[in-house]
């Protein structure tokens, strides 16, 4: 008898698997129902569901790294130009993971050489006041010869992105990010590594990209625990002209 039960099973389950392979129907998942985003007017708007961070007005989601005061760079003419002697400024609001659109000009008339030309950053996870966390670099690579892993749109000091989409000085750039923030035990330990993908001006040059740590101008990156941070843009201290920001929104991912 028990056989017959189990050759009767093994029937079921081969009749349910030749149903599954001749039935559409089989594979179809009605629930749960993603809920509805309202794309903006154009790719670079704004979605529905998204954090705008600057649309050319003012600084209020923004604060100084260093002290938590208001942000202190120069808004004008719908833009936010850096104030070197103000120093970095970070987002109000925490996140984890998100995606993040930004854009960003070099100065047309922009001098200096290497590092010390249009530098700043975009730091994915602010975890201190100076340049602690997980940076993106902005600068001028049109035409500008440095490290490939210190270019614009590399991980700073630790991949270099894959082309070189850089547009001349005085044109906009745009950066869209998708950043997977690194997960962590109780007790400190990690368990997953952060993970970055980058289009700069529609291109993709960091794919998916793993990081071994937090960004660093020396030394060996290594991980440091941490929940949820802001979002930091850094005020370079290079001699060359100050850049500038437009268009800053952010999607939470979790």
């Amino acid at each position: 008898m028990r056989y017959v039960l189990m050759a009767a099973a093994l029937a079921a389950a081969a009749s349910t698997t030749t149903q599954a392979q001749s039935d559409p129907k089989a594979t179809e998942q009605w629930q749960p129902v993603p809920k509805v985003v309202t794309p903006g007017h154009t790719n670079d708007a704004p979605p529905s569901d998204a954090t705008v961070l600057f649309d050319g007005r003012n600084l209020d989601p923004w604060e100084s790294s260093k002290d938590h005061s208001p942000a202190r760079w120069n808004v004008h003419d719908g833009v936010v130009t850096v104030d070197k002697t103000a120093g970095n400024i970070q987002t109000k609001e925490h996140f984890r993971n998100y995606q993040l659109h930004l854009e960003w000009r070099v100065p047309r008339n922009i001098t200096g050489e290497g590092q010390e030309r249009g530098n700043s950053g975009v730091f994915l996870a602010s975890t201190g006041p100076g340049d602690e966390g997980y940076e993106i670099q902005i600068m001028d690579s049109w035409k500008n010869d440095t490290y490939v892993n210190g270019q614009a749109a590399s991980v700073y000091k630790q991949a270099a992105p894959l082309v070189n989409a850089m547009r001349p000085p005085g044109e906009w750039q745009t950066y869209d990010i998708l950043w997977t923030a690194p997960v962590f035990s109780t007790d400190g330990k990690l368990i997953s590594p952060a993970y970055v993908t980058l289009l700069h001006n529609g291109i993709v040059v960091q794919n998916h990209t793993q990081l071994v740590g937090e960004t660093l101008h020396v030394g060996k990156p290594s991980y440091a625990p941490y929940t949820d941070a802001p979002i930091k843009l850094q005020a370079h201290g290079d001699r060359s002209a100050p850049i500038s920001f437009r268009n800053i929104w952010v999607r939470r991912l979790d």
